[in-house]
């Protein structure tokens, strides 16, 4: 027991017999700690009667100090009970392959150097399952497409910019550029994102319609396909900065962006490990850590 939350108490309750009984110490026990701390300090803090407690000169300029001291200290066991959970925790993260490809290994890493302990379950999925996955609680947190999130708490992270991916001997392969309608007639290998996909909304919102042939939950099997030369796609430049298919990309006009978000369903009730994660994320994106490979 801290001697100075048993003064604070006793001044609270009035009397040393309510402050024991409070903080489940003996009256004799509670008296010797306000000894000590009086001792501490050589003076007299309280000046004690039949009715009660009252605070001496010197006690009330000291009480205010106290008062901060006693706050601190239990900041501090607070503290340590939060490095504890970091000690044992678990993260449970939803992401798609890009970020769990690109971005998560670096993060994790960097995060164990200061949490070596904590452990992490990484889920992978599109963003309509990573979403139900968070309402859910399988996870503690994922990586989503804003507009595939509804009743759930999104950071934005960063814009990622689509790029068309094609064969080698693709006749589109020498130009700097493609525009979207030249893609509109080559057999299409869609990314399946779930409900929401960005190069489907774009090629609708300008009137037009992909030959889709091919519905492929991985990036790197649609990048095998199109080697393969069974038709073309558009991926996120994020997944084919370190492509290790022999394929071409090319901008797109006009351009097609996804928005990749941060998102989970309330912070103050996640595990602290999670919470301190969460934190560690958006700290690397403000000091552009995590962008090493855009």
């Amino acid at each position: 027991m801290n001697a100075y939350h048993a003064f604070i108490k006793v001044i609270e309750t009035g009397n040393f017999t309510k402050a024991a009984e409070e903080l489940g110490y003996t009256q004799s026990a509670i008296s010797q700690m306000v000894n000590s701390l009086e001792k501490e300090l050589s003076t007299t803090l309280i000046l004690r009667s039949r009715t009660g407690v009252t605070l001496t000169p010197d006690g009330e300029e000291f009480l205010p100090y106290i008062r901060n001291i006693s706050n601190s200290h239990f900041e501090l066991l607070e503290k340590q009970n939060e490095m504890k959970g970091l000690q044992r925790g678990l993260i449970r993260i939803g992401a798609f392959s890009s970020v769990a490809c690109h971005w998560l290994p670096e993060l994790i890493k960097d995060f164990k150097e200061q949490y070596p302990a904590v452990q992490f379950n990484i889920y992978q999925g599109e963003y309509t399952v990573i979403s139900n996955w968070v309402k859910e609680g399988f996870v503690d947190f994922g990586f989503v497409n804003p507009e595939a999130v509804s009743k759930l708490t999104t950071i934005l992270l960063q814009e990622d910019e689509m790029l068309a991916v094609l064969p080698t001997n693709h006749s589109l392969a020498a130009d700097n550029k493609v525009l979207m309608k030249e893609l509109i007639a080559e057999p299409y290998i869609l990314l399946d994102e779930g409900e929401i996909n960005e190069t489907v909304t774009a090629f609708h919102q300008h009137g037009l319609e992909p030959n889709i042939q091919y519905r492929v939950h991985d990036d790197y099997a649609i990048m095998s396909m199109v080697e393969q030369g069974l038709g073309i796609s558009v991926l996120p430049k994020l997944v084919l900065d370190r492509c290790p298919y022999n394929i071409v990309t090319k901008p797109i006009l006009p351009s097609v962006m996804r928005t990749i978000s941060l998102v989970y369903k309330d912070k103050r009730v996640l595990p602290i490990a999670s919470r301190y994660f969460i934190n560690f994320i958006l700290e690397s994106f403000r000091e552009g850590l995590a962008l090493k490979h855009k």
